[in-house]
Order: C-alpha cells, then sequence, then structure tokens
C-alpha cells in the first residue's frame, strides 16, 4: 500500500515536472511576441470611425464584433458555441443619437443679470443616449437624488410638484457605506428607476447631472433628457441660493433630502430615433485544452467590447474598454501561435452590452456555455490602458491562482502587483466580472493602477492619445503566461 501511494505521487511529480518543462520553454517566445505597436494598433482599430463608438446593438457594435471574431479566426482560435459561431446573441434595444441636439438656459422673470445662453457641446452638456426626439420647455425643479423610499423613511420628491417640468437630478444613492444597508438602496440607484419615477411624477424631462454619456438609461417614448456638468447645475440653482458642491455633500451626509423649485427654466431639444426590437453579441473563442481529462475545466478571461456610441459625436472608448480587449487580443494571438497547447480550455470573452447593463455577462450566466462547476475562474479586464503598475483584484482569495502571476511578474514583467481579497458589494453590480461572482463564479479582475495620463470616462476624448501601450504590453504578457501556468498546473 505504502508503495503504491509513493508510486502515485513520484508518478504526479514527473507529470507535473513534464507540464512544466513543456510549458517553460516557450515562455519566452510568448513573451517576445506580444508587441505594444500591435495592441495600440487593435485599440485604435476598435476606436476608429467606422465602429461609431461600437454601442452595443447597433451595427457599428456588429462590425467590430466581427472583426474580433476574423483576428480570432485568423489564429486558429476556434469557436465556442454550439452552432460553431463565435456570436452569442441576445436582446439589446439601442438609440440613434442624429445630432447633439441643445440645451437652453432662459432668463429668470424678474432677475435682470440672467440671460438666454446655449449650452456648449461637449463642454457643458451631453445628449441624452437614449431621450425620445423632442423638444420640452419648463421649469427646473431639483429633485436630489430622484429617490422616493418609504421603507428607508426617504424621499426626494416630498411636498415637491414635479408635473410639466423639468426635474435636475444626481446619478446614484446617497448612502455609501459598503455594508448590508446598502442594499437597501440598490434598487433604488438604477437610472431606469429613477427615469421612471420622475416620469410617473408627471415630469416633462430631465436633467442628469455630470458629464458622462451613459446608455444604461431608459427610452420613455416623448420624455426628453440631456446630461449637464456640475457647474451648470450650479448656474441653475444660484437664484434659489444654493451652492451645488455643498449641497450634495449635505444630502449624502445628512441622508435627508433638499429639494426645491430653482427659479430657472430650460428648454432641451433632442433629435433620435430608438430601435426597440434588436440584439448584440458576446464574441467567445477558445483554446481547447490538450489534456483528455483537465480539457473539461476552463479558465475564462473576458473584456467588454462595447463603449458609448455616438451621442452627437463619436465618443472612441478607448481606454473604456478598447485597451483591455486589446490586452486581451494580444494575449489571446500569443497563446494560440506559440505552438503549446495548454492542459486546461482556455477561453476568451469580449463582452457586448456592459455599458447598457451589463447584458452580455447576464446572457453568459442565464444561458452558460460552461458548466459553472468546470471553471476555475472568471478574470475581467476593464480599462486596463494607463498606468505603472497593476492590481489583481480578488487575488487573495485565491492564493494558488495568485502566486502563478506573482511569479510570472517576478520573472518577466517587474512592475508592482497589488491585490486584495473579493468582498462582497452591496451596491449596484458595475462590472461584468459581478454578474459571474453573483452566478458563483470565482471571479477576478485585472486592473492598472497609478494613471500616466487624464482619464477620461465616457467622454469623447478618450482616445488612444491617453493610452500607455507600455502597460497594455505587460497585461498582455502577464495575462498569457499566467493563465498558460495555470492551466497547465496539475496540483489545482
Amino acid at each position: 500500500m505504502k508503495k503504491g501511494v509513493l508510486l502515485f505521487f513520484i508518478l504526479g511529480f514527473f507529470f507535473f515536472r513534464g507540464y512544466s518543462q513543456e510549458t517553460r520553454l516557450p515562455e519566452e517566445e510568448i513573451f517576445h511576441s506580444v508587441s505594444s505597436h500591435d495592441l495600440l494598433d487593435y485599440a485604435a482599430e476598435l476606436s476608429s470611425a467606422p465602429y461609431e463608438g461600437r454601442l452595443s446593438g447597433s451595427p457599428g457594435y456588429e462590425k467590430a464584433a466581427r472583426w474580433v471574431a476574423l483576428q480570432l479566426k485568423s489564429w486558429g482560435i476556434r469557436p465556442l458555441l454550439p452552432d460553431s459561431s463565435y456570436f452569442q446573441w441576445f436582446s439589446n434595444p439601442w438609440t440613434e443619437v442624429l445630432d447633439p441636439g441643445s440645451v437652453i438656459l432662459l432668463p429668470s422673470k424678474g432677475v435682470a443679470r440672467t440671460t438666454r445662453r446655449v449650452l456648449e457641446f461637449p463642454e457643458e452638456f451631453f445628449p441624452g443616449s437614449n431621450s425620445a426626439s423632442g423638444k420640452v420647455t419648463g421649469e427646473v425643479v431639483y429633485a436630489g437624488f430622484g429617490i422616493s423610499a418609504p421603507e428607508l423613511e426617504y424621499d426626494d420628491y416630498a411636498g415637491l410638484d414635479v408635473r410639466d417640468k423639468i426635474v435636475m437630478l444626481e446619478s446614484g444613492v446617497p448612502y455609501s457605506k459598503n455594508d448590508s444597508l446598502l442594499k437597501s438602496w440598490e434598487k433604488y440607484s438604477y437610472h431606469r428607476y429613477k427615469f421612471a419615477r420622475a416620469r410617473e411624477l408627471g415630469a416633462a424631462g430631465l436633467l442628469y447631472t455630470g458629464l458622462v454619456a451613459n446608455p444604461n438609461t431608459s427610452y420613455l417614448d416623448g420624455f426628453v433628457y440631456a446630461h449637464v456638468g456640475e457647474a451648470v447645475a450650479g448656474e441653475l440653482m444660484k437664484e434659489s441660493g444654493h451652492t451645488y458642491a455643498s449641497l450634495k455633500k449635505e444630502i449624502s451626509q445628512t441622508l435627508k433630502p433638499n429639494s426645491f423649485e430653482t427659479g430657472r427654466k430650460v428648454t432641451i431639444k433632442a433629435k433620435t430615433r430608438h430601435f426597440g426590437e434588436n440584439r448584440s453579441c458576446n464574441v467567445i473563442g477558445m483554446i481547447e485544452g490538450s489534456d483528455p481529462l483537465l480539457k473539461e475545466e476552463a479558465l475564462i478571461v473576458g473584456a467588454h467590447l462595447d463603449a458609448v456610441g455616438h451621442p452627437g459625436m463619436l465618443f472612441p472608448g478607448a481606454l473604456d474598454n478598447a485597451s483591455g480587449c486589446a490586452d486581451l487580443l494580444g494575449a489571446a494571438k500569443a497563446l494560440a501561435s506559440s505552438g503549446v497547447k495548454p492542459a486546461r480550455t482556455i477561453i476568451f470573452v469580449f463582452f457586448g452590452g456592459e455599458e447598457c447593463g451589463l447584458y452580455g455577462s447576464r446572457a453568459s450566466v442565464e444561458n452558460p456555455w460552461w458548466p459553472r462547476e468546470k471553471v476555475l475562474f472568471m478574470l475581467n479586464l476593464d480599462m486596463v490602458g494607463n498606468g505603472k503598475g497593476f492590481f489583481l483584484q480578488g487575488g487573495l482569495s485565491y492564493p494558488a491562482y495568485l502566486e502563478h502571476f506573482q511569479q510570472v511578474n517576478n520573472e518577466f514583467i517587474h512592475r508592482n502587483l497589488r491585490s486584495s481579497e473579493n468582498r462582497i458589494s452591496y451596491g449596484r453590480p458595475r462590472t461584468d466580472s459581478a454578474v459571474f461572482q453573483t452566478a458563483g463564479y470565482p471571479t477576478m479582475n485585472l486592473w492598472t493602477t497609478e494613471s500616466v495620463k487624464t482619464v477620461y470616462y465616457h467622454h469623447p476624448l478618450d482616445n488612444t492619445a491617453g493610452l500607455t501601450p507600455e502597460i497594455m504590453e505587460d497585461a498582455a504578457k502577464l495575462i498569457a503566461l499566467s493563465l498558460l501556468r495555470i492551466a497547465n498546473d496539475i496540483l489545482l
């Protein structure tokens, strides 16, 4: 019996060493095959005008998805889905913004120093990504976070008449601690709730504070809205004696609403076309494992392919998230071209619909293309293209996987690599990995740290000039080599 156990461990040791030697011989070749020039080219391609900002559901997004699938096919990365297709389709309505429209601040009655002012696009306002077409003029009322939550004894609309008026709202919720109480606020944090509540109370239109283009909102027939910067919000409430920044801070600190009529009027114009019956897709490819048993297990690495589209002008979405897709493409090509077959299967996913409400990742867990119990982990890449170091969120919860990332970094990359445990997030899910985590998958996220260039979030200046190709190259190398080592580690 003892001889049998000893023989088992000896054979296992040499089996593992065989995989280790086979894996490590071409690692330098994989390392040197990843080029920052290629990655920047991928990001530049995806950020270019023909893809129209890659808004999920739009023809531009589908064109980008087909371009990604073509790259995977050219490298010999196989389709995963049963129909031998790279595309997992799901429902995805979208709205085409035909021109920027306008936001006009009208003079206050009886106040000589206020004049009619047309806001500048894109410096002061963005058109609503899901606004209805039309024109609306009305008095502006500030309704805080736009929440009516009787069970939380909180109501921004208490004593406020918003019928036929334009409400000005904050995104998010006033409660910010990540604890169990935040869970009670979650349903009120969704943009669609806020829009529906304003419409239910008779509002004619809406101004959303913050210059952030956002397709994760509601299209409501006849309901016109736009986004305005915080300086504009402050200008609109100046006549009422409030200061915007201090007011928002006060509401969040006290959890007491402070809503009021601003005494100003605004006209919002929008020109859009809505496509309610439409679809989008995830792009999925795989390198099948070579071991007869271990190939049933899979490592998933994903990045969202979509961005926020063309709301009045091109929003390229270079950092968010052409960078993550470029890193993933670089790692996929390096692995597929190396000639080394991983023991386990490696799956590459380019998610659609992330910006619209995590549609693609939800489709993946609701209609899984790999058994959940056979997935070692899902690694998510989002905005991995500007910085000096790396942060592997969730790595400390999976030390056997983290060890491989650390070893690869120490041997090849030599950048600062920090990590953390996976903690429960009680707020609204904001990433594709959060959807997988909620569904029971082990998840990790790779981020960059120490930004080198200005980050423009959901903004027309999110272009390739904001990328640091060197960190993208190292990200692709770190991903490719770590995945290969984990895929070939038979002791996991």
